[in-house]
């Protein structure tokens, strides 16, 4: 297999609004985007028209308590495989990459639900693959208390393993669907799972054929050290956050040092850091689209985002202008606390400063910049491999994707950075990615 030699792209449209915090006051944001599937067909259409690879549904079992005090606008949302489903019937190319976790999921719901995606969209399904940081998901769910960070990713790894096998229930070819001879299917193709393990005990088959591409794309997005070792060994596409380039090469080059260890080449894995870009005409103009929306965060919601980041520490009687204090240990988001950890130590950065640029991107790459320069960025990290692409993350929608397809897309595609057409094919034959044969399949 070899990797796409361009970069690959990710519309990151989770929040309906964008991704700043404070991105539903936006003028031109409609602040109930979040539950309008006009508004969701809109930005899945744009970004088609952008040649994007994939749009990108980030979730949670839980409501998103990064605010309590009726500040922050990310308390409601779509389930992302119900949205997904509902947009592979309006777009044609684009893949469509939904959340689910292995804490609060069981292996046959989530195998079925992305088999059907899969099927629905012609070969178009990807599942990120997440354990769930939010404590506040257990009680959602009757558990006394959100598993430990260990405990999850031992269970995510044998999740992992029961679905692919659900994934194999039937071989490709085993619907024969015969009416002249009333054969149906060949009951030599069915393969039961008979999974008896630490976490969990399944039998039985799928009751839906196999996915188009054989897998939807695995993608996954945890960047502690269990993350990473969970990504080497199932992964395909790696999200993370990495502020620069030097960071984001460290981090690609210890996961593919990594893939050895399951037999993987280094190709086998695309990584793909978040990006927040505040564009113009001018690097002044996009200056001024980054100021406008600085403006717009409450006080009280920039404190609380930040307690949510690490790990759920209620900051909000600490003086916002004095130093981060001392965080005890969390059970939640273990790299996202480490970044902001570094950040605030390595620059002496206040409470106040830290929410400022945490509530911008929760510590993704931010670029604000002319549309040529901030093509040009992306294009380095391409050629330096600090990136294999992004996850673009528009600060506020529909106008920040709207802006980035019209805009910085010609500039990259006249880098030749960016395609100008969509190859034919499956989502994962259009990432270079190999569709992985059954476990079942006969060998010669």
């Amino acid at each position: 297999m070899s990797g796409p030699r361009r970069l690959v792209l990710g519309a990151y449209l989770s929040y309906g609004t964008g991704h700043h915090a404070a991105a539903w006051r936006h003028p031109d944001a409609p602040a109930d985007g979040a539950q309008r599937i006009d508004h969701y067909v809109d930005l899945a259409r744009t970004a088609e028209r952008g040649l994007f690879d994939f749009m990108f549904l980030s979730d949670t079992p839980s409501v998103f308590n990064d605010d309590r005090h009726g500040y922050g606008s990310r308390v409601v949302v779509f389930e992302p495989l119900t949205l997904l489903s509902a947009l592979a019937m309006t777009t044609t190319h684009l893949g469509l990459v939904a959340t689910a976790s292995t804490t609060y999921k069981e292996p046959y719901n989530l195998a079925r639900e992305f088999a059907s995606l899969d099927l629905l969209s012609g070969g178009r399904a990807g599942w990120n693959m997440v354990t769930s940081s939010k404590r506040e998901a257990a009680a959602n769910f009757g558990l006394d208390r959100h598993p430990d960070h260990a405990e999850r990713y031992l269970r995510a790894s044998e999740f992992f393993d029961v679905v692919t096998g659900l994934w194999d229930s039937w071989d490709d070819d085993a619907f024969v669907r015969d009416k002249q001879s009333g054969v149906f299917y060949d009951p030599g193709r069915r393969h039961p799972v008979a999974h008896h393990g630490r976490y969990f005990n399944v039998g039985g088959e799928l009751n839906i054929s196999r996915p188009v591409q054989g897998r939807p794309v695995i993608v996954q997005a945890g960047s502690s050290d269990d993350g990473r070792e969970l990504a080497a060994r199932t992964a395909e596409v790696v999200f993370t956050a990495a502020p620069d380039p030097d960071s984001a090469r460290e981090f690609a080059l210890d996961l593919r040092k990594r893939l050895a260890h399951y037999g993987r080449p280094p190709e086998s894995l695309l990584v793909m850091p978040g990006l927040c870009p505040f564009i113009g005409p001018t690097d002044e103009a996009a200056q001024q689209a980054f100021d406008r929306l600085q403006q717009l965060i409450h006080p009280q919601l920039g404190v609380s985002l930040l307690s949510d980041l690490v790990g759920g520490f209620d900051l909000s009687g600490y003086d916002v202008d004095g130093l981060l204090p001392e965080l005890p240990p969390s059970n939640g988001n273990r790299s996202r606390r480490r970044l902001i950890e570094t950040l605030a130590a390595s620059q002496q950065l206040t409470i106040r400063q830290l929410y400022q640029r945490m509530t911008v991107a929760r510590g993704h790459l931010v670029l604000v910049g002319s549309y040529r320069r901030v093509a040009e960025t992306m294009a380095e990290w391409l050629h330096s491999g600090a990136a294999d692409g992004f996850a673009i993350m528009p600060p506020h929608l529909p106008g920040g994707l709207a802006e980035f397809v019209d805009h910085v897309v010609p500039e990259l595609q006249a880098l030749g950075v960016h395609q100008t057409g969509y190859p034919p094919g499956t989502f994962r034959d259009r990432l270079g990615l190999p569709r992985p044969p059954s476990r079942h399949t006969r060998t010669a």
